[in-house]
C-alpha cells in the first residue's frame, strides 16, 4: 500500500518539528499552525497554545509580507477549526 500523506477536510498536512502545513504548496494560500506550547497527558505531548497563520505560497513576496491573517488557539484543535475555515474560505475568493 503507497503512503498516503495525511489529509484533513481535504488538505494535506505536513509536519516539521512543531510546525504543521496545512494546505498544499502549489495553491495560493497554506496555513502555518506552530505549536508554542504543550502539556503531558500521561506520556503524550498536547498542544496548549498553537499560533495559526494564513500565508501566501508565492515565493516572490517577502517572508514578513506573505502572512495574511494570524491568530493563537487554545489546543491544537481549535486551531484546525479555525485553519480550515481561513483556508477554505481563502482559496474559495481566488
Amino acid at each position: 500500500m503507497a503512503n498516503k500523506p495525511l489529509e484533513y477536510k481535504g488538505h494535506p498536512l505536513q509536519r516539521a518539528g512543531n510546525i504543521v502545513y496545512y494546505g498544499s504548496m502549489a495553491d495560493k494560500y497554506v496555513i502555518m499552525l506552530q505549536i508554542m506550547d504543550t502539556k503531558k497527558v500521561k506520556d503524550l505531548d498536547v498542544a496548549t497554545k498553537v499560533s495559526v497563520q494564513l500565508q501566501l505560497t508565492d515565493p516572490s513576496v517577502k517572508s514578513r509580507d506573505r502572512i495574511v491573517k494570524k491568530s493563537e488557539k487554545d489546543g491544537f484543535w481549535a486551531a484546525m477549526d479555525v485553519a480550515s475555515v481561513w483556508l477554505d474560505r481563502a482559496l474559495a475568493s481566488k
